[in-house]
């Protein structure tokens, strides 16, 4: 079998993996049909971007424009990934007009090419198709795709970031969490997208037989990565679960030091202290930490604090996330249980969910972060 079969082979089956996942996406029945609606863009317009691998060149020279017009459709396939990555990290997330400003590479590419290239005759098309490689036009649009790929990546990983920030200031819920499903999927994207840039310098070189194998290595990636993410969207539906973007951080609302007059400090101080005992004694005795989807704003509701002051006061005068706090009573729950002699009857699995915890692994993780030891030899040492 020739390279340019098992390439196109490849083409095939990515396509059709992509088509899969992108009808998974539009008939799922979910609360974020945004998301899954961008994604699926995307997937559709990763499509359009591979089927160039087995289209032939008979049909390619019959219809330049539309070649030229596919071309220009990668610089939507970024954009798009960015806006779906902020429907599914913020619930309050819409498409607006001023999202059409993510389109602006792919509306002045196709000015351009209007400008030079889809309405010259038939012959000077079929040159610069030829020779695309080393026409100006055409090596100015990779390098902007390229640096397109820097700048998105790293839009996407600060959204990531505000998105944890959020997160661990008001939620405690470690199943809910997507942040690591996100990161993982943006790593592996953009790694990709970063060694196509690579692939893409090849184009520009005498290297063709290497350009070939790297389009090969390329394509096997994707359908990999392609697949991953069709297993992980079919055995888990409801990985996603977005915040508020709108939720402010504790340093955004805690009050500025030229907002304090010196005479108020003092009281402010012992308000603050007087909170932290209420707040721990409520902890202690009414234990709201045993409900596994508890938020900041639900203990807020319970203990009587205003939010914003709640918020301030974990994550400021306590130097903890709300996500911290929280599993730090569980796991002190869990110690208790794990040393009581009258419960060796219960299994790991079963405390977990006593204390509060959905996830093993997540109550593996933050219990060896107290204690550096498994709850498993936690118990065996007490």
């Amino acid at each position: 079998m020739s390279i340019d079969s098992f390439l196109g082979i490849m083409g095939w089956m990515s396509v059709f993996v992509s088509l899969l996942l992108a009808f998974f996406l539009l008939t799922v029945k979910t609360q974020n049909k945004l998301a899954n609606r961008l994604f699926a863009s995307y997937l559709l317009l990763f499509i359009i971007d591979n089927i160039g691998i087995f289209i032939s060149e008979d049909f390619v020279k019959n219809n330049l424009n539309l070649e030229f017009f596919r071309w220009t459709s990668c610089a939507l396939i970024i954009p798009v990934f960015y806006l779906y990555i902020l429907s599914v990290c913020f619930t309050d997330f819409r498409l607006k007009t001023k999202h059409l400003l993510h389109t602006i590479l792919f509306i002045i590419v196709n000015i351009v090419f209007i400008v030079r290239v889809y309405f010259l005759n038939n012959i000077d098309k079929i040159r610069f198709y030829d020779h695309r490689s080393q026409m100006p036009e055409f090596y100015v649009f990779q390098l902007m795709l390229g640096l397109q790929i820097v700048f998105y990546s790293i839009g996407v990983f600060l959204v990531l970031k505000k998105y944890r920030e959020i997160y661990q200031e008001n939620y405690t819920n470690p199943k809910s969490s997507i942040f690591k499903w996100l990161f993982q999927i943006s790593t592996v994207f953009f790694v990709l997208y970063y060694l196509s840039i690579a692939k893409n310098v090849l184009r520009f070189t005498d290297f063709e037989s290497l350009w070939i194998w790297a389009n090969v290595i390329m394509q096997f990636l994707a359908l990999v990565v392609t697949c991953w993410f069709v297993l992980k969207a079919l055995n888990d539906p409801e990985l996603f679960r977005g915040i508020n973007s709108k939720l402010q951080l504790a340093r955004d609302i805690l009050p500025k030091e030229n907002e304090n007059i010196t005479e108020t400090k003092k009281h402010q101080n012992e308000l603050i202290v007087a909170q932290i005992s209420t707040l721990k004694q409520y902890m202690k005795e009414k234990e709201p930490f045993l409900d596994p989807s508890l938020t900041i704003q639900e203990l807020s509701n319970q203990i009587d604090i205003p939010v914003r002051d709640l918020s301030v006061l974990i994550n400021h005068h306590m130097d903890q996330h709300f996500f911290d706090f929280v599993n730090e009573h569980r796991i002190q729950k869990a110690m208790s249980i794990l040393k009581n002699p009258l419960k060796t009857d219960l299994t790991v699995l079963e405390i977990l969910y006593e204390v509060g915890f959905n996830s093993k692994s997540s109550f593996n993780t933050s219990f060896k972060k107290y204690t550096n030891l498994t709850p498993t030899a936690y118990r065996n040492a007490s």
